[in-house]
């Protein structure tokens, strides 16, 4: 590898002596799909009447020399053509003394004319052809038959060059999030951008990343979530309004976790969050229906069905459907649920209470089973401290989290605006954290006074869109569909 590399280097080193400069004149005027679905059906004596002539470009990645002629292979982002070439089109003196030196990764411009081999395959024959990059080190040999994870997200280029499929996830995830936007935008939303440097890190239970403003001598907060600043856009008067963003939470690192993710979150004035569950079932409708023009899809060995009306189950029927050796009451006793915890090996915090431990036993043992779209309703208070108590039981909130596949996908409910419960839930928040290790407490005076201006019934929602386009794209990882996603150490 390190030989090649220096043969490379010399190679470019006596290219730049004989006036090669990186040249960017050249003007690709179409790209290889297009060469394939426009001519592809055509015979040889059709394409020499047409004269289709072509200027094409992109990287070589097969060669096959043949003394005075060659054969090589072409590749663009869209897929791949094949170039012919003979030594009487473009000269012996360049066939010999360039060409046959250039090297498997070069980037080239060719200029030509479309035909067919004897073998039927549709070429370009080359009339004109410029070296644009030179390649200096060379591509890793079956790429994708080593299975290298490290290298595959670490270098997505190569995976990019070395798998189409690659390239087709992620026009696939802009597909998506264009259509959210086209969506969101037909049903009266108004786009919206939010600070991403925070004074207090707010809208979300997460560590935050920490940063410092030099000129003001500040401490800032990457965002967790833009949800208070959007709340406070409804307060000064917006009525439809969402935004599709990065939030940053210095946490897990994992096959469903990314500290840097994309969510888009929503939020509709006088409105509650049934109205959101309805509209957030039509947006999951369409996204499908637009992107696969069916009511189904196949995520891993699941089949999943989007065609009915979504499930609607409360935290507490999930967990006595999964569990069936648990009874209601059981779940409203302190002791008892302490104990249903640690029979199923879940670990809990002493201080904890029984809202807090029926979460953590409905998201460690339940959540998994949620595989054909299902909204949780019903969230405890003590883990939903922006959502507003349901009238009947002020023990939960009209909160809803909606799961496809066994991931949580999206997270809404009728927004609490009532001042002084909120200023308690926050303060409660300090003082259970205070009880904790590691942990920064803040309380966001200005989202409380802010509040007390008024914030009308309103209804949120937050969707978490990497993992909505891992489980359209059938990955498995939520790496997969990241471009360049965070890990835990350098490859080595």
């Amino acid at each position: 590898m390190f030989k090649e590399k220096t043969i490379r280097k010399e190679k470019l080193t006596e290219m730049k002596k004989n006036g090669f400069s990186y040249p960017n004149h050249f003007k690709k005027k179409i790209n290889s799909i297009t060469i394939h679905k426009i001519y592809g059906n055509k015979t040889n004596d059709e394409l020499k009447i047409m004269n289709v002539q072509v200027s094409i470009a992109g990287r070589m990645i097969k060669r096959r020399i043949m003394g005075k002629a060659a054969f090589f292979i072409l590749q663009d982002i869209e897929g791949q053509v094949q170039v012919y070439i003979q030594e009487k089109s473009i000269t012996s003196e360049f066939y010999h003394n360039d060409f046959k030196k250039w090297d498997i990764g070069d980037i080239l411009g060719v200029d030509g004319y479309l035909f067919k081999t004897q073998t039927k395959e549709l070429s370009v024959y080359a009339k004109n052809i410029i070296i644009l990059t030179k390649s200096l080190k060379s591509f890793p040999d079956k790429f994708h038959g080593l299975l290298n994870q490290e290298k595959r997200y670490r270098q997505r280029y190569l995976d990019l060059i070395s798998n189409n499929q690659i390239y087709n996830i992620f026009k696939h995830r802009s597909n998506i999030i264009q259509f959210i936007r086209k969506f969101m935008i037909e049903n009266k939303f108004l786009e919206v951008e939010t600070p991403m440097l925070h004074n207090i890190p707010g809208g979300a239970s997460a560590r935050p990343f920490k940063t410092h403003h030099n000129e003001i001598n500040k401490t800032m907060y990457l965002r967790i979530a833009p949800e208070l600043y959007l709340k406070k856009l409804i307060i000064g008067g917006f009525e439809r309004i969402f935004e599709l963003n990065r939030n940053f939470r210095n946490e897990g690192v994992s096959t469903r976790h990314n500290p840097e993710f994309t969510m888009m979150e929503a939020y509709i004035a006088y409105s509650d969050y049934q109205y959101m569950m309805k509209f957030t079932e039509k947006l999951l409708k369409n996204i499908i229906n637009y992107l696969f023009n069916s009511n189904k899809i196949i995520y891993k060995e699941h089949y999943i069905n989007f065609e009915i009306p979504f499930s609607k189950l409360t935290m507490k029927e999930a967990i006595l459907k999964f569990h069936t050796n648990i009874s209601f009451s059981d779940l409203k006793n302190l002791k008892k649920i302490k104990k249903i915890a640690n029979n199923i090996n879940i670990e809990i915090n002493e201080n904890w209470n029984i809202g807090q431990i029926e979460n953590e036993i409905f998201e460690k043992t339940v959540e998994k089973h949620l595989i054909q779209p299902t909204f949780i309703t019903e969230y405890p208070v003590e883990v939903s401290p922006l959502a507003r108590r349901n009238n009947i039981n002020p023990k939960i909130t009209d909160r809803f989290e909606l799961f496809i596949a066994g991931y949580e996908i999206g997270n809404g409910f009728s927004e609490l605006n009532d001042a002084e419960d909120q200023k308690d839930r926050f303060l409660n928040q300090i003082k259970m954290k205070k009880k904790e290790e590691n942990k920064d407490i803040f309380y966001d005076a200005d989202y409380i006074e802010a509040l007390q201006y008024g914030l009308p019934p309103t209804s949120g929602l937050g969707i978490g869109i990497d993992r909505l386009i891992m489980i359209l794209t059938n990955q498995k990882s939520i790496r997969e569909v990241i471009l360049f996603p965070t890990l835990r150490s350098s490859l080595k």
